[in-house]
Order: structure tokens, then C-alpha cells, then sequence
């Protein structure tokens, strides 16, 4: 399987929690959240629906980039999901 590294989101279904991580394996990673085999957070909380991603050029960059998500404020997440997937729709089916 190819690897792409990325910089993903999920949200709960209620969609007030969000999760943000990286990868390079964005299909098997969020498939093992949907079926919770990532203990902590995101099992702990119910979040795997995928609302966002973004693919990188190199893992260095995705982490960085998820360096930052991590410090915005909520309401520039929900514009950045937004600007992708305005109803938090599981994109999950069309990777």
C-alpha cells in the first residue's frame, strides 16, 4: 500500500468534539478509529468521523502543519472543515 502523508481530522457525531492527527496511511488510520482499536482519546470520546484531510509532500510537513491546527482556535477549525465538507459528512467512503 502507498503512503501519503497527511494531516487529518475526525469529529464525534454530535460534532463537538474534534480530534486532529497525522499519518501516512489515512485509510488504515482512521478505519482502526472507527473500529476503536486507537485506545485514549478518540476511542475514550467516540470521534472518528472523518471531516477533513490534507495530503503533504513530506511527513515533516504534515506534522508541522498538524502542529498548528493544533494551536487555532475552534471556530478556524470548523471554517477550515468547512471549507471542505460544509455538512461533516464522513469522507471516510471516498478515500
Amino acid at each position: 500500500m502507498d503512503k501519503q502523508p497527511c494531516v487529518y481530522i475526525l469529529s464525534s457525531p454530535n460534532k463537538k468534539v474534534l480530534y486532529i492527527g497525522v499519518t501516512s496511511q489515512l485509510k488504515i488510520r482512521v478505519w482502526q478509529h472507527k473500529k476503536k482499536q486507537v485506545d485514549g482519546f478518540t476511542q475514550k470520546y467516540d470521534v472518528n468521523i472523518l471531516v477533513y484531510y490534507e495530503i503533504h509532500e513530506t511527513m515533516q510537513d504534515a506534522i508541522y502543519k498538524e502542529k498548528q491546527l493544533k494551536r487555532w482556535k475552534r471556530g478556524w477549525k470548523n471554517t477550515l472543515i468547512e471549507s471542505m465538507n460544509p455538512n461533516y459528512e464522513d469522507l471516510f467512503e471516498e478515500l
